[in-house]
């Protein structure tokens, strides 16, 4: 006859089939949205569940059973969590008119409620301060920080820093950008006043060494350093061209066409970014290219202390711009997470594989009347506009603009408290009244 012990240690064992059954094979179960991923040629109606911040399931119907918890998104975009490679997020070092001050802006407010997941800082550090770069802002965001290395070793502090070409030194960058390689993902050269080559060919150097693409923003406009010459032979298939409907540097030409130096870049395989910001894309230029069907390669923001309260303001705006342009939704969307995550070498991101990281934008489209603006303050208007209504960083909700993932407070026990799990909530799981915690996740 069995032991008391034994008997409850058989029972316990049979039960364990059963148990299993009864728990939840996905944490988040996003249910009945519009999914586009560029990456898999996907845009339909799909069902997307997650488990351990991964990817676990895209499919036209998974049971809501087999979630912890399900969210019905009917009438919504699901998207990868949207990319951002031109980004300003060196802050806080209290330098006046830098990039690596006063002039960056801490990333956390400016993506999660615009759907973006991951921004690119474009070249606010150089290998001198990138490290006071990575403990003062990097490691301290849940926002995903991800780095273009400046040539210049002080960084983008502007005037004479930018101008000074013996601080644009490759073996330190170098050796800066192989010791971070996981956070360093390629090399800026940029606002370089000059006729010298040496920013774009010393950040060559630096990034063929570490086999990473190289952003330019052309700087001046010089004869000794032609456009065409930068597209034609200096840059490397893979790299990037950014600002590119700014027509600073004669991208469009005297007869209102494009410069073909353009299309001769992209034949060599050079990227083309907008990174509109505050001073860097002009109507008749970037009209011109969507009627010559030059369409970018990525739209990113170039966001700062002033580009985000002028024509850019963020992500979302920039890309509801591009659609008064003519782009399809699915265009736009290409062009804001699979392209660039491409460009910048990070192909686990920017889609919804099984197996990627549960990075995820909900988007609205609104239909109305809406404006835009460029460099100069022109007008574009426009019928629709993308609003974010849900975030999840590594299969977590950190943003939920109408409050679609939480309960109606009427179905609730009388005196109830934090709602949420953490295994799919970021936001509320709290240790104790009143007290949330979001930890950081890399």
């Amino acid at each position: 006859m069995l032991s008391r012990t034994r008997l409850a240690l058989f029972l316990s064992i049979c039960a364990l089939p059963a148990l299993a059954q009864q728990a939840p094979q996905y944490d988040f179960l996003l249910q009945g949205g519009h999914v586009i991923d560029a990456k898999n040629n996907l845009s339909a109606i799909r069902d997307v569940a997650i488990r351990d911040g991964k990817i676990a399931a895209v499919a036209p119907k998974i049971d809501p059973a087999r979630a912890l918890k399900t969210v019905n998104l009917n009438g919504l975009y699901v998207t990868p969590g949207i990319l951002d490679i031109h980004f300003h997020s060196y802050t806080g070092t209290g330098e006046k008119n830098s990039y690596a001050g006063d002039l960056s802006i801490l990333p956390d407010g400016f993506t999660f409620r615009t759907g973006v997941t991951t921004v690119a800082d474009a070249g606010c550090s150089g290998w001198r301060n990138f490290e006071d770069f990575k403990q003062r802002v990097i490691d301290r965001s849940k926002t995903r920080i991800l780095v273009f290395l400046n040539i210049v070793g002080n960084g983008m502090r502007q005037g004479k820093f930018e101008s000074d070409l013996t601080d644009m030194e490759v073996k330190p960058a170098t050796e800066m950008a192989l010791k971070y390689k996981d956070l360093i993902i390629g090399v800026k050269s940029a606002h370089y006043p000059g006729p010298e080559w040496t920013p774009v060919e010393n950040a060559i150097a630096v990034a063929t060494a570490a086999n990473i693409p190289v952003m330019v923003d052309f700087g001046s406009n010089r004869p000794e350093r032609p456009l065409e010459q930068l597209l034609g032979t200096k840059l490397r298939p893979g790299d990037i061209y950014t600002h590119c409907f700014s027509g600073l540097r004669n991208e469009l030409g005297t007869n209102g066409k494009l410069n073909p130096a353009l299309e001769q870049g992209r034949k060599r395989g050079i990227y083309f970014d907008v990174g509109q910001g505050g001073g860097s894309l002009a109507y008749p230029v970037a009209m011109e290219a969507m009627k010559e069907k030059f369409l970018p390669d990525s739209i990113s923001t170039d966001l700062h202390t002033a580009s985000m309260n002028s024509g850019t303001k963020d992500m979302l705006n920039l890309m509801s711009e591009f659609l008064a342009m003519g782009l399809t939704v699915d265009e736009v969307i290409a062009r804001a997470t699979w392209n660039p995550a491409r460009e910048i070498h990070q192909e686990s991101l920017g889609n919804l594989s099984v197996g990627a990281p549960a990075d995820i934008a909900v988007l609205n489209l609104r239909d109305g009347k809406f404006g835009f603006a460029d460099m100069y303050g022109a007008r574009l208007s426009g019928t629709k506009r993308f609003e974010c209504e849900l975030t999840l960083r590594n299969g977590k909700v950190v943003y939920d603009l109408n409050a679609l993932a939480r309960p109606a407070w009427e179905t609730l026990p009388k005196e109830y408290r934090r709602q949420g799990d953490p295994r799919w909530d970021a936001i509320s799981p709290g240790r104790g009244p009143g007290r949330a915690t979001t930890p950081r996740v890399p």
